[in-house]
């Protein structure tokens, strides 16, 4: 595996950056920006962001696992307020069935947020979340109906589930909310039905975007409190000259290059690994980057003092986005243990 970018994935990292800092909420109040937030969005999609992993005609994604990472991490450096790995997600579930046509822009999730929703019947038979939707429109959530040994693609419409913004603790993602008994309607055009490699794939997919924005998240909270270690002073000198700050610190980027490094792997492996492989490689991914990113976040607020527990400090924005990626998908004790079991045959 080369490690090192190509030109177009320079090319895009620089993007997605760029456009994370000029677009990006810079300050806790302009969260509350919708005409920025919505001049994001326009520009993510007509990037063609959101279309990374439809069908290429072969049945292959445009793009790799890597490029798609290499976008969640950007923007989230910036904690960026635009659903992208929702949409990529679900793109790449429609591909894997041969949906062209599928309306759905998300995939609804377990109340846990762990796994792709399953529906047996015509109707929902327990709450269900969309992770990363739009707050506005009337898109809809696709969902996996078991069909013999595999599944098929349904969907929900969103129109009428909670809009009330974001779901949890983070402040920049949406979290759409449907409610018990929705109905779910066939997709039409599903050329073949979604196989337990196709799941495993994709699952490895989802953890590997999730990892990639906790590097993300990681990398942009470490340059704001080294920023503000370097400007804040006490006792007429810099709190970054003291050696404790600096240890705090020096950990920090510890934390980040390592994550950095399995983070990048995850997202190689989607599509160069076997699929029980790559999904091997993305729970060592999530597990280790979810317990850094807590590490770091909290080191941040630390070193922040007491600015760092107040609304203003954009650092609990980093934390609160870092605490839905790391529920997205499971957290680094579910990783664990599944790892555990498939390893070690643990029960």
């Amino acid at each position: 595996m080369d490690t090192r970018d190509t030109t177009e994935q320079a090319e895009l990292r620089a993007g997605a950056r760029k456009l994370a800092r000029e677009l990006g909420p810079a300050t806790v109040a302009e969260l509350d920006d919708s005409t920025r937030a919505k001049r994001l969005a326009a520009a993510v999609h007509d990037a063609g962001w959101l279309e990374l992993r439809d069908d290429a005609g072969d049945g292959g994604p445009l793009a790799s696992g890597v490029e798609a990472a290499i976008l969640a991490e950007g923007l989230a450096e910036r904690v960026a307020d635009t659903p992208l790995a929702g949409p990529l997600l679900a793109r790449d579930l429609a591909r894997r069935a041969g949906a062209a046509d599928a309306a759905a822009t998300v995939v609804a999730f377990s109340p846990d947020l762990v796994e792709a929703a399953r529906v047996e019947g015509p109707t929902t038979a327990t709450t269900l979340h969309a992770v990363d939707a739009s707050i506005e429109g009337s898109d809809a959530a696709c969902v996996l109906v078991p069909d013999g040994d595999g599944c098929r693609l349904a969907e929900i419409a969103l129109a009428d589930a909670d809009r009330s913004g974001v779901g949890g603790a983070d402040l920049t993602r949406a979290v759409r909310t449907i409610a018990e008994g929705a109905r779910v309607r066939d997709v039409s055009g599903q050329r073949r039905p979604l196989r337990t490699d196709d799941l495993v794939a994709w699952n490895a997919l989802g953890l590997a975007l999730t990892s990639a924005e906790l590097v993300g998240i990681m990398r942009g909270v470490l340059d704001i409190t080294v920023a503000y270690a370097s400007e804040r002073r006490q006792f007429g000198v810099p709190v970054g000259s003291f050696q404790s700050v600096q240890h705090l610190l020096a950990e920090s980027c510890c934390l980040l290059e390592g994550s950095h490094s399995v983070a990048l792997h995850a997202s190689w492996a989607v599509d160069d690994l076997p699929p029980d492989d790559a999904l091997a490689a993305a729970r060592v991914a999530k597990a280790y980057c979810a317990r850094a990113a807590r590490t770091v976040c909290e080191t941040a607020i630390q070193v922040h003092g007491g600015i760092g527990n107040t609304w203003e400090c954009m650092v609990h924005v980093y934390l609160r986005r870092a605490l839905l990626c790391t529920q997205w998908f499971g957290d680094d004790r579910i990783q664990l243990r599944r790892i555990e079991q498939d390893r070690l045959g643990a029960r």
